[in-house]
């Protein structure tokens, strides 16, 4: 009777571990790369801020964000949410990548964030590139923040 007991507990806790590996296997497997809960996060962040257009990256753990008034926003798959930013102007550059349809960014105020993303392809890099442009200063912008324009060298 005790053997059988013994034998009965010991196949309860194998069927319990088991279960709760699959529970857990299945949580991993939860994909937060669906745009709609980007955008679902994103509208969380920034309650006040209109998208116009999303690209998420090929392994869609990154969708870059065009807003309503023609700035750049960024979310990151963060393993269980998305760390949500809107781009400020000034705070960022983006180079297209030698080799694949993808882009070099790096991030002012988030380098953690910084690094390669690619997209699936060539016409989506180049169009999330656009939209960074609009982020950079310009000489202009620069002159009228009242930053002293750079002395010729002599």
């Amino acid at each position: 009777m005790g053997v059988a007991f013994g034998i009965l507990v010991f196949g309860g806790i194998i069927g319990i571990s088991w279960y709760f590996s699959r529970l857990a296997e299945r949580d991993d497997g939860r994909d937060l790369s669906d745009v709609g809960v980007a955008i679902m996060e994103f509208g969380r962040a920034f309650p006040n801020e209109a998208l116009r257009s999303l690209h998420a990256t090929a392994d869609g753990k990154a969708v870059f964000a065009r807003l309503h008034d023609n700035r750049a926003g960024f979310m990151r798959n963060m393993r269980g949410h998305y760390a949500c930013h809107v781009i400020e102007k000034g705070r960022l550059e983006a180079q297209m990548l030698s080799q694949g349809p993808g882009l070099h960014v790096v991030f002012a105020d988030f380098p953690q964030h910084n690094g390669d993303y690619m997209f699936s392809s060539a016409d989506e890099a180049a169009e999330v590139s656009l939209w960074m442009l609009s982020n950079y200063l310009s000489e202009s912008d620069l002159k009228d923040a009242g930053t002293p324009p750079e002395k010729p060298q002599t």
